[in-house]
This record gives C-alpha cells, sequence and structure tokens, in this order.
C-alpha cells in the first residue's frame, strides 16, 4: 500500500481539471480503483451514492490542498478515534464507505503539509512538495511552471512596450 500522501495525491487526481476526464465516471470504475489501493475487498460494490460521495470527498480535498475552505456536509464517512496514542482517525466500517473514510483519514499527519495544488489554474494537480523549505508551486517546473512563468514574462513584455511607446511620442 502507499503512503497516506501518495493515496490522497493519487485520489485527487483521479479528476484531471485539464482534460476535463475522471476516472471514477461509474461507481463500478470507483470500487475497482479502491479494490487496486487495498481500501476494499474483491467483491465490493459501489453505488450512486457511493460514487457521489466520491467525488464530494475528493474536490473538498483539491479545496482543502489549494488552502481554501472545504466543507463536506452529510458525507456519509464513519471514522473513528484510534487508540495507539497519538491521534489518528480509523475507518469505522467496511466496504467502499470504509475505503473513502480510509482516504479522508489519510489526511492527518504531517505528510498533509507536503501535499499541495498546482497553482496553475488549468492543471490543479496534487502533488507532494518534496522540496527542503516546502516552497514549490506547481506538479511540474518543465509543463506548468515554464507556462505560467512564461505567460508572465509575456505579460511584463507588453506592458513594457507600451510604456516605450508613450515615451517616444512625447519627445
Amino acid at each position: 500500500m502507499s503512503s497516506p500522501a501518495e493515496l490522497v495525491r493519487d485520489f485527487v487526481n483521479t479528476y484531471d481539471v485539464a482534460t476535463d476526464t475522471d476516472e471514477l465516471s461509474s461507481p463500478a470504475e470507483l470500487a475497482v480503483w479502491l479494490r487496486e489501493r487495498g481500501l476494499t475487498g474483491p467483491r465490493e460494490r459501489a453505488t450512486d451514492d457511493d460514487l457521489h460521495t466520491a467525488h464530494a470527498l475528493r474536490e473538498g480535498m483539491r479545496a482543502a490542498l489549494r488552502r481554501e475552505p472545504a466543507t463536506l456536509p452529510g458525507l456519509p464517512l464513519q471514522v473513528r478515534v484510534g487508540a495507539r496514542g497519538e491521534p489518528e482517525l480509523v475507518p469505522a466500517g467496511a466496504g467502499v464507505a470504509g475505503g473513502l473514510a480510509a482516504i479522508a483519514a489519510a489526511t492527518l499527519g504531517a505528510a498533509w503539509d507536503r501535499l499541495k495544488v498546482c497553482a496553475e489554474g488549468t492543471c490543479q494537480r496534487a502533488f507532494i512538495d518534496s522540496s527542503r523549505n516546502r516552497s514549490r508551486s506547481w506538479c511540474s517546473m518543465r509543463v506548468c511552471g515554464n507556462r505560467t512563468k512564461t505567460r508572465a514574462y509575456r505579460a511584463r513584455k507588453r506592458g513594457s512596450r507600451r510604456l516605450q511607446a508613450s515615451n517616444t511620442d512625447t519627445v
């Protein structure tokens, strides 16, 4: 099984904002996704309500990773407080709801501070910031970071051309 941070990252990234594609577009796909990560048993089936819960949880997590307020009213996820001497949440049930509760519980702990959402508005992919000072802003500097910086550079250049043109008109 992957680390809690990797689980949350992978879950949030099941929806690709840039291409508007969703890995969890049906209850069957949700059940397979959870099963492949060891969060449910081989015979578990998801319902439309489970799929709705998964989508709401995923987008709530994405908002929280953007450091925006995220409320998830009425999500039927049952967790209990663990008793291993440190704060933890443990899924109270089994099945698909238990698997989704395990994802929600994975947000606790130090790894959450390393999780972020790409600052590029058209991307919004979750990533784990492994930089020493936790200052990374983009999922990929080569793609999203470069795109953002190029856009800003071009905007600055357009602004400086207008400024130069107005200076020559007054001479």
